[in-house]
């Protein structure tokens, strides 16, 4: 394979902090907290809604609880992660904590439903950012060997947090409050920024990135005022009133221009040529399809069972359990199947097929339907759920060029994220529109008293011969929910016979089990930072040769020995990360004594690989000739392990180059390279 050669390593950005194991692990639990608690949020309000619509009215504005989140979250995650950028991911993953934490407290105090929608907002703002920077923090302070099984970790527990969130609701609403789902933020918050306080480093991009200020604005305009015309339209006002026709203009309008601004910006939040790849296409169409099944059902499915079948949150909660057992189990066993046979279309196909036959089951229970049956029906959806979200992502990462790998992975997300928020309000404005007229005559026939039946827990205090009108109107709102989203998953299965298969690269396999492709938010990161974390996690799966592999086609020719070349990286190190290199500082970064060292040091000196200056150690241009042995064998290596890329353009080499660097200075900037670094006795 042939690779443009770049700028030499030292005229790279600065390297990232060298931190001792256990900070690093505090670093990730600081990480771990705020990625639980944007995950969690998503969530975790779906079975408290009953309460909160009965304490704080507005019933018709219930789905505004999560799409608000959701569409907030979207938003900050289009720029946040550039923003880390231009002032540093420390301060920018604080301030989104503390934006996330002041969202919860005002949720938390809400005294009525578009206060709260409104603080939601604020917590999607902040979480947005949370979940953004999360990824990008794990690759400053995580070295790169170790960086895939940190990587696995954030993904596999950002993914069960995602859909256990219903569950933390409902046992906080029945034995706390609701208000709960919200304070539970604030100390954890204050724990986790004070942590980032202490712990996590400053590091600051040395590029400054163009954001995309118009087409964020836009976009946002555009989505809104659509979910809005839907979300009022047969409720609030009338289908064919001018307010809802105003909004579906207006969010025309908004979008069009958002098209055209993407034409035109540098660096766009949704590059419009993406769209000439029929892969991209078809994945951002099912992506859109299984973020609408997903968020609109887990919204949902607590209100039937607390008004259907009398069950508390809590319980409400436990009850969706088998469509999150079955989400989890087909996400695992489709990404453990991707990653062993390189083969993924069959799993959207089948899984929106399966996800169809969920959604018509569920829209066919009722009262008397039976625990196991609700049961079996929800495992069938959660089933098709995993079965077709895991692996889109993994198609667009294989089928785009490197330079576009970034926009691409973005993207399909972002069409998740916005199904989501359309999920949600559909799904409530189909449950609203279809309610309201049934509970109307319900009332009137059980001569229930309204007010005397806010909740469900009241409701079911009832006599059931007099609540039976009353609990079939939900049945039959619900049942009309579900079953007018069976077409939007049938026609996600017709789609999904149009996606193309192609070879799976090697990387693109060891992202295919990471559940935080497949859960996670838009994270807009430059190519050549998703192309590394893709290679960490082949680096980890190969971890046994990599090493041993990259030393020995870098000592070729060479006439160091190891222990000669570990002193050439060290000092290496510290000079492109901006730290003294003396022989006493290596030392007691590594925990040596420095006479163990001094051997070695002076022979690399004396043969004219280093200089020394009064103490300081620096390359000279012999030895850097030497490293860059090192940096040329990673280059092949990597170039062996992705061969199958297409590296025709030179946007494509510059961002593989580009990558290749980094990741070779944070490869050698490693206590030890293949286990070994010079010890008492070590040769010089």
């Amino acid at each position: 394979m042939t690779t443009v050669d770049t700028a030499r390593p030292d005229a790279a950005e600065p390297a990232p902090p060298v931190l001792s194991k256990s900070r690093r692990n505090l670093v990730f639990v600081t990480i771990l907290l705020g990625m639980l608690m944007a995950a969690l949020d998503q969530t975790i309000v779906s079975t408290a809604l009953p309460t909160i619509v009965a304490d704080l009215g507005g019933a018709g504005h219930m789905a505004w609880v999560v799409t608000s989140y959701l569409l907030a979250e979207a938003i900050a995650s289009a720029v946040v992660g550039k923003f880390g950028d231009m002032f540093g991911r420390k301060a920018i993953f604080q301030i989104s904590a503390i934006v996330f934490v002041g969202g919860s407290a005002l949720a938390g105090f809400s005294d009525d439903m578009v206060f709260l929608i409104a603080a939601r907002a604020v917590q999607g703002l902040g979480a947005g950012g949370l979940m953004v920077t999360a990824m990008a923090l794990i690759a400053d302070v995580i070295p790169l060997r170790e960086r895939g099984k940190y990587q696995g970790a954030m993904g596999a527990v950002f993914g069960v947090t995602t859909v256990l969130g219903p569950t933390l609701g409902g046992l906080f609403t029945d034995h706390l409050s609701w208000r709960w789902c919200f304070y539970v933020n604030v100390p954890i918050a204050v724990v986790m920024i004070a942590m980032a306080a202490a712990f996590v480093p400053r590091v600051r991009s040395a590029s400054k990135p163009v954001i995309d200020y118009m087409g964020l604005v836009f976009v946002a305009i555009g989505t809104s005022l659509l979910i809005l015309a839907l979300e009022w339209g047969g409720d609030e006002y009338a289908w064919d009133s001018a307010t809802i026709l105003g909004m579906f203009a207006g969010a025309v309008v908004a979008l069009v221009v958002f098209v055209l601004v993407e034409v035109r910006a540098a660096e766009p939040i949704l590059p419009m040529w993406l769209f000439r790849n029929p892969v991209f296409t078809v994945c951002s169409i099912l992506s859109f399809i299984v973020g609408f099944a997903m968020l609109g059902a887990m919204t949902f499915l607590p209100t039937y069972l607390q008004y259907v079948d009398g069950v508390s949150a809590t319980v409400s909660g436990y009850r969706t359990l088998p469509m999150v057992a079955g989400m989890l189990f087909t996400s695992i066993l489709s990404g453990a199947m991707v990653s062993r046979t390189g083969r993924y279309k069959a799993f959207p196909i089948l899984g929106t097929g399966v996800m169809a036959v969920g959604l018509f089951l569920m829209s066919t229970m009722g009262a008397d339907t039976g625990f196991w049956l609700e049961s079996l029906y929800m495992l069938i959806l959660g089933l098709g759920l995993g079965l077709a979200m895991q692996v889109l992502t993994i198609a667009v990462q294989n089928t785009v060029p490197y330079a576009q790998l970034g926009a691409a992975t973005s993207g399909v997300t972002f069409f998740r994220t916005v199904g989501s928020t359309f999920g949600t309000a559909i799904f409530g404005t189909l449950f609203s529109n279809q309610l309201t007229p049934l509970l109307a005559s319900a009332y009137a026939e059980s001569g229930v008293d309204p007010a005397a039946a806010a909740s469900p827990a009241q409701l079911h205090e009832l006599p059931a011969a007099q609540i039976a009108p009353i609990v079939q109107a939900y049945t039959d709102a619900i049942n009309f929910v579900f079953l007018w989203t069976v077409p939007v998953a049938v026609l996600g299965f017709l789609v999904a016979w149009f996606l193309k298969e192609r070879p799976l690269h090697d990387a693109a396999r060891g992202r295919a089990s990471d559940m935080g492709e497949g859960f996670g938010a838009p994270d807009p990161s430059p190519s050549e930072d998703r192309l590394a974390r893709m290679v960490a996690d082949l680096m980890h799966r190969e971890r046994r040769t990599v090493y041993a592999e990259v030393y020995r086609a870098a000592a070729t020719g060479s006439p160091l020995d190891r222990a000669s070349t570990w002193a050439l990286r060290q000092v290496y190190m510290r000079q492109v990360s901006g730290r003294e290199a003396t022989m006493t500082l290596i030392a007691e970064a590594h925990r040596l004594p420095p006479q163990v060292l001094q051997p070695v040091f002076v022979q690399v000196v004396r043969e004219g690989y280093l200089s020394l200056d009064q103490g300081h150690l620096s390359l000279t241009p012999r030895g850097r000739a030497e490293f860059d042995r090192f940096i040329t064998a990673w280059r092949h290596w990597l170039g062996r392990h992705l061969d199958d890329w297409d590296f025709s353009t030179p946007e494509d080499r510059a961002v593989f180059d580009r990558a290749v660097t980094r990741l070779a200075r944070d490869l050698a900037d490693q206590d030890s390279f293949d286990g070994e670094r010079p010890r008492a006795g070590a040769e010089a």
